[in-house]
């Protein structure tokens, strides 16, 4: 008969059983499979490889249902079986282990980002973990384990919901690069006295590296908490070979390496990915050399958090955010990047926009999709060739959080201050529909992380030397078929950062009234969008064919009854000084689009106001 599992780990080291994916892998299975599926289609598999693990040695195993939850099921159209899977995976699991052997209930993390990098919400979140661990609990599982979380947030979600909801142990592993952080950059002694201050029974890692990463991170770990640590690295980092992954560790290595985080301070072991069951026979022969175990003095540090706040006063951080302080009416026009490598025009406008009196030079980051020159690069050029000021927009669709990390510290570091975060458009709009997305945030997880780089911080919470100061804005669409959530993200925006907001152009001034109506609560200086109208064919297209953009039809009529090419022109000219004229009381400023790369067009529309 089984003690209680937090009985019997005081006074044994523990082993778990090792890989299941893998394993499930090398049998046969496609990797694009549902694994947690095979628990009802295929559960002779499953019990196999769980009696497999049991015989080779194993104190605990774990139920095949690491991506068994809402989310991830929705994938495979499986999310109506998520209880059964889950009961099944834990009852499966129950049979193989007999009377001996523990069983863990594995959860893994979600297929969602958690604010502040994503839309979903920490209330979200729990109910999604406590949707999976009750059929798991209901198993019969004597705990549960949290394993390969890379965001400390979206754990704590875990963990907190599974306290509230169930007794039963917690066992909380975060995942680690080979520098021992965690893949969102914290720090193990971070990590690790976080998750035990909310409440795990063991803390820990997992996944993504081999032994000797983890290694290092045990003994920063084991400074920092007075509780079990457990210990559960690859079978070190796989090769690919004729397209499969070879893990090349072997069991020995293993073995060896057991000792190591055994005199450590582990009290917990097993294996991930690559491990099988022979790495299992030999990481019990080297408990059994050690039992009983010795006791590792422990000196417990206590971690401080650190308070960050922003590092420049927005009012401080460029001449276009001081003179919107100083409740000046800004000018910018928005210039797009050639298709091509040579920028000496789109410098040149700008260098004759900076002479008539524009504030600043709006520069998208691949517009519609389409295939041009880097944002970035053409911002460097026209503000370093110019001395024209640039607004910079950045946009979530091409690179993960690393890649966006890394370009926004080399922005900031060559100069570039003011930033538009936007999420991007698709790229089945633009020119190579074939293309993939990244949108690993999108604006407002993308807010989020500007927000931490200006207040010293990296992703995972950890200072950085050199702090950010951008001024921060983000895209509104006072015309959006469904205002009220538009409202609803354009709040979260500025709950996340935002300090400014650049509109869709405008068209229709009755909408835009009642639009700033509703965010009166909002309290951040709108600069509305401007979209000269020099055609009939010109208007159509943003009419019809412009995500966000509506032409009212009073607008569309004028332009319909216009006499020739060049009369349709002025009237387009003119709607857009009218535009500006009747709501210029409640705005800060203007962003003037250039149609067809012709300056003439915004300095005509500006003309009354520089």
């Amino acid at each position: 008969m089984r003690i209680p599992f937090k009985d019997f780990i005081k006074d044994n080291l523990v082993l778990f059983d090792g890989a299941m994916g893998t394993e499930l892998y090398n049998k046969g299975v496609f990797i694009n499979s549902c694994y947690d599926e095979l628990n009802i289609t295929r559960p002779q598999l499953i019990r196999e490889l769980h009696e497999a693990y049991v015989e080779a040695g194993a104190d605990v195993i774990e139920t095949n249902t690491f991506g068994a939850n809402r989310f991830k099921l929705q994938k495979h159209g499986l999310e109506d079986k998520l209880y059964d899977i889950n009961f099944k995976g834990a009852e499966i699991a129950r049979e193989a282990a007999g009377e001996d052997v523990y069983v863990a209930g594995s959860i893994g993390p979600l297929n969602e980002r958690l604010e502040p990098w994503g839309p979903l919400s920490e209330e979200e979140a729990r109910e999604v973990f406590k949707e999976q661990a009750k059929p798991l609990v209901d198993g019969g599982v004597d705990m549960i384990i949290l394993e390969t979380f890379a965001d400390l947030h979206l754990i704590q979600q875990a963990i907190l919901v599974i306290k509230e909801n169930f007794d039963i142990p917690i066992i909380a592993q975060m995942t680690i690069g080979n520098d021992g952080n965690s893949l969102f950059g914290t720090p193990p002694e971070m990590f690790a006295s976080r998750l035990q201050q909310w409440g795990a029974d063991i803390i820990g890692v997992n996944c993504s590296v081999g032994p000797k990463p983890m290694l290092d991170a045990l003994e920063k770990m084991n400074e920092v908490v007075d509780i079990p640590i457990s210990i559960m690295p690859n079978a070190g980092t796989p090769v690919n070979v004729e397209g499969r992954n070879i893990y090349l560790s072997t069991a020995d290595y293993f073995a060896e390496y057991t000792r190591r985080f055994i005199q450590a301070g582990a009290s917990v072991i097993g294996g991930c990915c690559g491990t099988t069951p022979d790495f299992t026979r030999e990481m019990r022969k080297s408990i059994r050399s050690i039992q009983p175990r010795r006791t590792v003095q422990k000196q417990v540090k206590v971690t401080e958090e650190k308070a960050f706040v922003p590092s420049i006063p927005t009012c401080e951080k460029s001449n276009f955010a001081k003179k919107i302080c100083e409740k000046k009416f800004v000018t910018s026009v928005e210039i797009v990047p050639p298709r091509g490598a040579e920028a000496s025009q789109p410098v040149e406008q700008a260098r004759i926009l900076k002479e008539s009196g524009v504030d600043a030079i709006n520069i998208p980051d691949g517009p519609r999709a389409l295939s041009r020159m880097g944002a970035s690069y053409l911002s460097l050029m026209i503000q370093q060739q110019s001395g024209m000021e640039v607004i910079l927009h950045y946009a979530c669709r091409d690179r993960n959080l690393l890649g966006m990390v890394g370009d926004l510290l080399g922005a900031y570091a060559a100069g570039i201050k003011n930033i538009l975060l936007v999420t991007g458009d698709p790229p089945k709009m633009g020119s190579y529909p074939d293309a993939t997305a990244v949108f690993d945030v999108d604006a407002i997880g993308l807010t989020n992380v500007v927000s931490y780089l200006n207040s010293g911080q990296d992703l995972g919470g950890n200072p950085i030397p050199h702090p950010t100061g951008f001024h921060a804005g983000v895209g509104v669409n006072p015309g959006a078929i469904d205002l009220d959530y538009e409202i609803r993200r354009f709040e979260w925006k500025v709950k996340a950062g935002a300090e400014y907001a650049i509109t869709q152009p405008v068209f229709d001034n009755e909408i835009f009234f009642r639009f700033m109506d509703r965010i009166k609560h909002i309290n951040i200086p709108i600069i509305a969008g401007v979209w000269p109208l020099v055609s009939v064919r010109n208007a159509e297209f943003m009419n019809n064919e412009v995500p966000g953009a509506a032409v009212p039809d009073p607008i569309m009529k004028r332009m319909y009854a216009t006499k020739s090419k060049e009369d349709a022109r002025e009237t387009g000219l003119e709607i857009a000084r009218e535009t500006i004229r009747e709501i210029r009381g409640v705005i800060a400023g203007v962003q003037v689009s250039m149609p067809f790369g012709n300056i003439k067009y915004p300095l005509e529309v500006l003309k009354e106001v520089l």
